[in-house]
């Protein structure tokens, strides 16, 4: 995908210029000397099966103690219970799952072309258990780490950041020269950036660009535009020193084997989203076709190098299959009007590229995330390291619900769901080199979890905020799950007391225009 970045920058960066937020005390308990989580049952993060019951010890932020505390249907011994200490609290999680808190790998955090700013895409982030964001660029590098230190202070809610920049944004030139390109990544780099995000340049920047980067111990992130891939693919970037790619631009192109640039039809325009996204889906059938000889060589590379695939299975799916994108539940309530009048047909707005999609176009790329997903399954199955990302706000793809998404989208393409958990968790915290602090329930670490009161191993639908629709014992029709708790830095959120303010946010501004939500070509 691409965008006029220069445009949404300075639009995203007046958008959090009069950035504000609610008091956290209005959704939040804590931080506390000491938390002691009763009874749960752990999902670990790390492919270990569910155990319980179990009693977690946090002390300032840190997990101290991960005590079994006895065995299902058999009465607990409350002797053999951690003790809780004076002026601590208890978070009596009887029956209740506990999984480490989630990591979006690709989180734009709004934008005023889609009138959503940082309060209520956080909010939608951390309703959904989403505790730590990758921000892949377009902030701009002061706002982004503005927000960050305000999120590590938590004197707002909001997950933790990990703040990438554009490649060569606030650059007063172009940049054109290898040289060029050394000096924006040092400055980068003083900003307080963590990384950076490229899109693709000449080969002699991009290699300048990357080397700097790996000298400073950055990380990086690519999303392999059309407009530079012909020359420069997913393997010319990891033997650079790239550590992971966004989307599967670059890919394909790697794994061409009787051509070099994709089959554009002669009248292609790339500036015309139909012709961008339509031909999109048909670039994995130009690749050579899955498990022959030059599909293996090209993986076993990547894999030899230690790269990261984070594929944002979710963020392409109204492609396949506009209708159900479009028609989501959660849209009703939780997407402001601004985002909805975003989404919509447009000749300018990226992404709405529905200017006339139809059957053929869906089938392409129905075909197209079959030959997709089986690389990204096997990838995992070699041990490679695949992420979660949901680069929502875009294609009827919204904050936190998308997330969730994701995490079925990687069961479809083979996951068991404790591999999905895993790539939502411990993978994306080694991918930022975090893993000796997040990503899994393990002693030493913060205290960074989702809590749900179904098995989100049964059925990923309940981590939604909207639940799973359940017929129960009593033949009523009922709607169970939802992520009851997200705790982040050792502070209890009540995640369906934000999921309700995004609610108010939303109602309020269609009281005030006099919106609702029309399907596109029918009149009011």
């Amino acid at each position: 995908m691409k965008r006029n970045y220069s445009l949404l920058i300075l639009a995203i960066l007046s958008t959090f210029s009069t950035f504000s937020q609610q008091s956290t005390q209005n959704f939040s308990d804590g931080p506390f000397t000491q938390l002691i989580i009763r009874g749960v049952t752990v999902i670990n993060g790390n492919g270990a099966p569910p155990i319980s019951p179990v009693d977690i010890v946090v002390e300032k932020n840190i997990i101290k103690d991960i005590k079994v505390v006895g065995y299902p249907g058999v009465k607990i011994d409350e002797s053999k219970r951690p003790k809780l200490k004076a002026g601590g609290k208890e978070l009596d999680a009887t029956g209740m799952y506990l999984l480490p808190g989630f990591v979006d790998m690709h989180g734009h955090i709004g934008g005023e072309a889609q009138g959503a700013d940082a309060d209520y895409v956080f909010k939608l982030w951390m309703a959904h258990g989403v505790t730590t964001v990758r921000e892949p660029g377009g902030l701009g590098a002061d706002v982004s780490v503005k927000l960050k230190k305000q999120s590590t202070r938590n004197e707002i809610i909001a997950p933790r950041i990990v703040t990438y920049t554009f490649f060569g944004s606030g650059s007063k030139t172009p940049i054109s020269t290898p040289e060029q390109a050394r000096q924006w990544v040092r400055e980068n780099a003083k900003k307080g950036a963590d990384g950076v995000k490229f899109f693709g340049a000449a080969p002699e920047i991009m290699r300048a660009a990357l080397d700097e980067n790996k000298k400073l111990g950055l990380g990086s992130a690519c999303h392999h535009a059309q407009m530079a891939v012909a020359r420069w693919n997913v393997l010319h970037s990891a033997r650079a020193g790239l550590t992971s790619m966004e989307h599967w631009y670059g890919l394909p192109e790697a794994l061409f084997e009787d051509k070099t640039i994709q089959h554009y039809p002669l009248d292609y325009n790339y500036n015309n989203e139909q012709h961008r996204f339509e031909e999109a889906g048909k670039l994995w059938r130009q690749a050579a076709p899955p498990y022959s000889d030059h599909w293996n060589k090209v993986m076993n590379e990547l894999l030899e190098l230690d790269f990261t695939l984070d594929p944002t299975f979710n963020i392409y799916e109204a492609s396949r299959d506009l209708q159900r994108a479009r028609r989501a539940e959660w849209h009703e309530d939780y997407t402001l009007p601004s985002l909805w009048k975003f989404y919509q047909p447009s000749k300018i707005s990226h992404g709405s590229y529905w200017h006339y999609w139809g059957t053929e176009q869906e089938i392409a790329w129905k075909k197209n995330y079959q030959l997709w997903m089986t690389f990204i399954n096997e990838y995992k199955n070699r041990g490679g390291r695949v992420t979660t990302g949901s680069d929502s706000g875009f294609i009827f793809q919204l904050y936190g619900f998308a997330y969730i998404r994701e995490l079925e989208l990687l069961r479809e393409a083979g996951f068991h769901p404790l591999e999905v958990i895993r790539a939502a968790t411990l993978n994306g915290a080694e991918a930022l080199k975090m893993d000796d602090k997040i990503g899994s329930v393990e002693i030493g670490k913060l205290a960074d979890f989702a809590i749900v009161e179904e098995n989100p191993l049964v059925n990923l639908k309940v981590l939604y905020g909207t639940g799973a629709i359940k017929l129960n014992e009593s033949n009523e029709v009922v709607r169970v799950g939802g992520v009851k708790y997200t705790i982040k830095d050792g502070i209890i959120y009540d995640a369906k007391k934000l999921l309700a303010d995004v609610k108010r946010i939303v109602d309020e501004a269609k009281k005030k225009e006099n919106f609702k939500i029309v399907q596109p070509g029918i009149k009011n």
